[in-house]
């Protein structure tokens, strides 16, 4: 790794002094506003054309796989929450199923708690999701889209923080089960929030989606092929908008995703090119309806299948301490921003592990700039890293 870092640094500072007397070196970051985090694009200009993208990271490396290896299975959870801080309640749920699995004890728990972790998991997509669309429409000039969607995000976030007691970092969902069940009338509120939802999504959907400024900013920007997306490994929004129906909770269908009805949205060149950064967007808004579905559905079975019982535990599996044998294991979710992996490397006799390692979507889905900014404006550059939907925290771990 050490040897590929300093032979791409090579390159890269190579062709930096190579630059010819009608081209300019141009830093976008670490402070820029619409890098989304602390990411810095050197990029060299010829006039407003882009000629080429050296990304700089590490701004925000916060040492997630040294933790993880330095304290127990349930002390990390924590961690992960802060890797995509958008997403937590997703990360955690990737995280707690490896190590479930590598128990045996992923078939033992009880349907409700695995349809509170679907139901929290998918309030988080959503505000995910708002999030990037929001903050898109605010990096190409649109600014009711922002206002609106912080708003629905702030009814998600407080219910959120009414289960789990914080607003961001949730620490929820824990190996074996959850920190608490919902709170009481929480499937009450939280139908009433779908209810009102449903057509402040369809306004949003309508004001940005048809809006003649937002598609020529968007259709026609940063297309991304299909073959080229697989190869970067790109995963989540940015591959299924290059027309790929790849979602991992249909693939490898965890958790109780099998048991749901739902689509999986794919870019169609509706406005432009297939693959392009209005793809990238709709894709995203088509998520937040079918995830409004999900939600519908894991109430309904709450209320009806899978009622609050007096004796239902949800640390009834919370194991005392995680003894694994010594083993390799992959474990992966669909985040809001794609393929969220953990790998792990178990010591006998030790709960905690020898070596863990975060696949965090966003990093691969960054790793394509380069090739998607070449011969660009920069003003359209805004538009095609916007589109990509990062987090620096989940980049750099």
């Amino acid at each position: 790794m050490n040897e590929r870092y300093a032979e791409a640094n090579k390159r890269y500072q190579e062709r930096i002094q190579s630059v010819s007397s009608q081209e300019m070196v141009i830093n976008m970051g670490p402070q820029h506003p619409s890098t989304h985090g602390v990411l810095r694009l050197e990029l060299i200009t010829d006039g407003e054309i882009v000629r080429e993208i050296i990304p700089h990271l590490g701004y925000l490396h916060r040492c997630f796989d040294k933790h993880a290896e330095s304290m127990n299975y349930g002390k990390s959870i924590p961690f992960t929450d802060r890797l995509d801080y958008l997403a937590s309640m997703n990360n955690s749920h990737a995280f707690v199923m490896g190590v479930e699995r590598m128990l045996g004890i992923q078939d033992k728990l009880p349907k409700r708690i695995e349809y509170i972790r679907v139901l929290v998991c998918e309030l988080n997509r959503i505000a995910s999701h708002l999030i990037a669309i929001g903050t898109y429409g605010i990096d190409i000039g649109a600014f009711t889209p922002f206002m609106w969607c912080f708003r629905d995000r702030e009814h998600i976030m407080n219910m959120l923080e009414w289960a789990s007691g914080s607003r961001m970092l949730y620490n929820y969902i824990w190996v074996g089960g959850l920190f608490y069940d919902l709170p009481v009338n929480f499937e009450e509120r939280c139908a009433e929030f779908v209810a009102y939802f449903k057509p402040k999504l369809m306004e949003l959907d309508d004001l940005l989606s048809n809006n003649q400024i937002f598609i020529q900013r968007t259709a026609n920007i940063g297309a991304l092929p299909a073959d080229v997306a697989i190869n970067y490994g790109c995963s989540g929004p940015m591959l299924r908008a290059s027309g790929v129906k790849w979602d991992l909770r249909r693939i490898d269908a965890y958790s109780v995703y099998p048991e749901l009805d739902f689509e999986i949205p794919v870019g169609k060149g509706e406005m432009g090119s297939l693959g392009d950064c209005w793809d990238r967007y709709k894709v995203r808004v088509d998520e937040v309806k079918e995830s409004v579905k999900i939600i519908e559905q894991c109430l309904e079975r709450l209320v009806s299948d899978f009622k609050r019982t007096p004796d239902f535990d949800p640390r009834g599996l919370v194991p005392k301490k995680v003894n694994l044998k010594p083993q390799d294991y992959y474990v992966r979710a669909e985040n809001p921003k794609g393929e969220l992996g953990f790998y792990f490397s178990t010591v006998e006799k030790s709960d905690i592990p020898r070596r863990v390692k975060a696949r965090g979507p966003s990093f691969n889905n960054l790793s394509v700039l380069p090739e998607l900014g070449k011969g660009v404006l920069i003003a359209d550059l805004i538009a095609i890293l916007g589109s990509i939907d990062i987090v620096l925290g989940e980049v750099d771990r």
